[in-house]
């Protein structure tokens, strides 16, 4: 079990990850639901995922998902949460990620492929799709900030998310934590989760900062967004300043335009 605080309620929170045959499913408070049934409810600072009648709502999925991207696990998982999100653990995926492998689920093809080459703009965020044997993701940023380096890229291997990717720790600005502190949330989150981005200093416990820290922490955001969908998708995403609502708007888009399409539908229609 993976227990803790929850960054944005400041709730108590678990999660406990059992083997267990048949689709993901998730399950809060005795009350079951499929990765499939749970739709995209909030995007408000993470993603909430939730049933149509409100029996299940779990807040900040991204990093667990992000992990099950990473693994390729989509099946024969039962995800066990008490509270109403997901705790910030090591303020990444590393703890997900490594609970998740020592269950030894077989890995799965993603659902999604980039069916053609395309490229979809939200606000002020870009994704571009390119189609490819593998799943590759890119991501840049864009915080006007010398100290924080702009890109970050990830080649799909469970190996390389693990050793990069899952240890980029969540991270925020200095006004954005006291704007937090002043709701009273987030006052017990471990100072080794986080990375705090203020006027005259980086801020940070535990293991060094790195200037890519927060673009490798947007692509562990963006690999979990997109797993919701079915991916992340076979071939390349480059995403421009990716965010929560951003993602899920632009695989919308993508699919409606057939940037991305079912694998199933993609074989058949080679067939």
């Amino acid at each position: 079990m993976i227990a803790g605080q929850g960054l944005h309620t400041g709730a108590q929170a678990s999660v406990r990850f059992e083997r267990a045959p048949g689709p993901i499913t998730f399950v809060q408070g005795g009350v079951g639901a499929t990765l499939a049934e749970l739709e995209v409810a909030s995007v408000t600072r993470s993603t909430t995922l939730a049933t149509r009648d409100g029996r299940v709502r779990i807040g900040t999925v991204e990093h667990v998902l992000a992990a099950l991207s990473a693994l390729a696990i989509r099946r024969d998982l039962r995800v066990i949460v008490e509270g109403p999100e997901m705790p910030l653990a090591d303020g990444g995926a590393a703890a997900f990620h490594d609970a998740l492998a020592a269950l030894g689920i077989d890995p799965s093809p993603p659902e999604l492929v980039v069916a053609r080459a395309g490229e979809i703009a939200v606000g002020e965020s870009r994704y571009v799709f390119e189609p490819g044997a593998a799943s590759r993701l890119e991501v840049s940023i864009d915080f006007d900030d010398p100290r924080i380096a702009r890109g970050a890229s990830w080649d799909g291997s469970a190996a390389s998310f693990r050793s990069s990717i899952a240890i980029a720790r969540t991270f925020g600005f200095a006004h954005e934590v006291e704007a937090l502190a002043a709701r009273g949330l987030a006052s017990h989150v471990a100072p080794e989760s986080v990375v705090v981005v203020a006027k005259d200093a980086v801020l940070f416990a535990g293991r060094p900062f790195s200037p890519d820290e927060p673009a490798r922490h947007k692509l562990l955001d963006l690999a979990g967004d997109l797993f919701v969908h079915g991916g992340p998708p076979r071939g390349r995403v480059y995403a421009h300043r990716p965010g929560h609502a951003a993602t899920h708007e632009a695989v919308r888009r993508a699919e409606a335009a057939g940037i991305l399409d079912r694998l199933h539908r993609s074989l058949e229609a080679r067939a």
